[in-house]
């Protein structure tokens, strides 16, 4: 008689305690697009910057409103004219595809920076339906309901 194994627990979960220490590591380095706005919505200073670490064309193409434009490539020459090391950082880039959040996160964390990667960058940023900037004034979409609920303000992650 052959036994199928169920693929998910083919390897075991980790011990409580090595998942929390996981889980909570994983929320050091990264957030993600609610978290983001929801800091930003408040006014005033949200504790972070906000980078955007794509392409001019890509700045050009829509941002969001207040994050500071820094192409990965630039982060080494620029990042100390720009940036507070004092104050921590969170990047984002196109979206899940692109690790361009991910290389400049790098590169200022090597120069000193506490750093964030924004998870689902500008691509989720627009899909929940949040207000993004061009060089034709704000703009927003109707949220994606794969990615934000529809009829309510917040996921309750």
């Amino acid at each position: 008689m052959t036994t199928t194994v169920n693929p998910v627990l083919r390897v075991a979960p980790a011990a409580p305690a090595e998942a929390a220490a996981h889980f909570r590591a994983g929320l050091a380095f990264h957030t993600d697009v609610s978290d983001v706005a929801a800091a930003l919505e408040h006014g005033g200073d949200p504790g972070f910057v906000l980078v955007d670490t794509r392409s001019t064309e890509a700045w050009d193409q829509g941002h969001i409103p207040g994050a500071l434009h820094l192409p990965t490539a630039l982060v080494p020459e620029r990042a100390g004219q720009l940036l507070d090391r004092t104050v921590p950082v969170v990047t984002y880039c196109w979206g899940p595809g692109c690790n361009g959040a991910a290389r400049a996160a790098l590169a200022l964390a090597e120069r000193g920076y506490q750093v964030k990667e924004m998870l689902g960058g500008f691509e989720y940023w627009v899909r929940e339906g949040l207000e993004f900037e061009t060089g034709q004034g704000r703009e927003r979409r109707a949220p994606d309901p794969l990615t934000a609920p529809v009829d309510a303000d917040a996921c309750g992650c």
